[in-house]
């Protein structure tokens, strides 16, 4: 088939262009902006347009009609790729429903990963197990690896592993062989108004999968039976810094156990050399780190990783959309305690509801029990300063958040080894 995939760049989106194209079909897309994976497609031949007015869409389908238009989920209606394809005739979809499609077609067994957090790591960690074990897999992860593409498709695989995101209730969308649930905190909002309907897409969610593990704690939470369910209260000991990283790998652990992948004695080594997936605690340079945290257990499980390595933590941290600060705004305590400096910036604004009030650093740090840390700070000249005072004082600094944070630091790293 021909496959158009409209923000191909994007998390989403990107592992699956890379899936469609080992699974044989012909494929081309456009975004916004160009980024490192826009860049790695045109390195692989396929066609990427900058600039999503329609023009190429249309210019693409003349040539060779399109059998297929998938886009991603943060595309409005009236987008006018998507207006386009739907006056062509273009059969026209999210991300999800072509997936759903490959995984049927190629007769492949569905591994999802799910749950509020941890899902990019414990899916980094299953593909890695996979491949530490020689078994061939097939997969999509929401993050950049360092030991192979984001997506990726093996006509030997028997499973797909995939992180099964419940934003835009995604992951009602797959009846899942496996499930993995990592953690069930309510977020999401502008999908999900109430808690209550939160827990409930989880547990349609656990209905839908033939078998799962998980956490005691989460199954009560959303009310799950114990049917079809392996219930974990323990975390093994496994040689992995920070008690979340271990918590995810016992759930891969508990996976290899179920599908009878290997002995134990060689699952755990092998979990034990994971490297990690980008934006999760990734190392960027001596004593600065990258993570994509924005939720307060996210928060105070990455200082505990962090405490683990380094006595002295600064963290540098962008809350993420309005809507959601203004739900859990409340919910900012003690979780940055483990941290001898907090430099908080202004909330990165995304999907906002034009109706609410910008919450400022101010009301979302009034309930924090060391507020002495806190410093109000901006991504600007003299918090660089001050990060690179303290590296060289031997402190580790974490830079925490899903907005700008991460490409900021990136460019000034580079800034200074230029």
């Amino acid at each position: 088939m021909n496959i158009y995939f409209s923000g191909l760049g994007g998390v989403g989106i990107g592992p699956l262009v890379e899936i469609a194209r080992d699974a044989g079909h012909v494929i081309m897309g456009s975004d916004i902006t160009d980024s490192s994976l826009t860049d790695e497609l045109r390195a692989q031949g396929v066609m990427v347009n900058i600039g999503q007015d329609g023009s190429f869409l249309r210019e693409s389908h003349l040539a060779t009609p399109i059998d297929w238009f998938v886009y991603t989920s943060a595309l409005p209606d009236d987008h006018a790729e998507l207006l386009l394809a739907s006056e062509l005739g273009i059969r026209t979809s999210k991300r999800d429903e072509f997936l759903a499609y490959i995984i049927q077609e190629k007769d492949l067994k569905l591994i999802a990963i799910a749950g509020t957090h941890g899902k990019t790591t414990t899916t980094g960690t299953m593909v890695w197990l996979m491949k530490q074990l020689h078994i061939p897999v097939s997969y999509s992860v929401g993050s950049t690896l360092t030991f192979g593409p984001s997506g990726k498709f093996d006509p030997k695989s028997e499973y797909f592993i995939y992180e099964c995101d419940e934003y835009d209730r995604n992951f009602l969308n797959f009846h899942p062989y496996l499930s993995l649930i990592t953690a069930i905190d309510y977020d999401h909002p502008d999908t999900y108004p109430t808690e209550r309907k939160y827990t409930e897409a989880f547990q349609t969610f656990l209905d839908q999968s033939a078998h799962t593990i998980m956490w005691r704690a989460d199954a009560e939470y959303v009310d799950a039976d114990d049917a079809n369910k392996w219930i974990l209260d323990e975390t093994l000991a496994l040689p992995l810094p920070g008690e979340h990283n271990r918590r995810n790998a016992t759930l891969v652990a508990k996976a290899a156990e179920y599908l009878s992948l290997a002995k134990k004695g060689r699952v755990t080594p092998a979990l034990g050399t994971f490297p990690g997936t980008d934006r999760r605690f990734e190392r960027i340079a001596d004593n600065l780190y990258s993570d994509y945290g924005h939720h307060p257990k996210e928060i105070a499980a990455t200082l505990q990783l962090a405490r683990e390595i380094s006595d002295k933590v600064v963290l540098v941290y962008q809350p993420h959309q309005n809507r959601r600060q203004t739900r859990i705004q409340n919910d900012y305590i003690d979780q940055f305690e483990l941290a001898d400096t907090v430099f908080w910036l202004p909330t990165y604004l995304s999907r906002e509801d034009p109706n609410e009030p910008i919450l400022s650093p101010a009301d979302l740090t009034k309930h924090i029990t060391n507020q002495d840390a806190v410093q109000e700070s901006e991504l600007d000249d003299a918090l660089w300063d001050q990060i690179e005072q303290a590296r060289l004082a031997g402190k580790l600094v974490l830079c925490m958040g899903a907005g700008t944070i991460d490409r900021w630091v990136r460019e000034r790293v580079d800034q200074a080894n230029t």
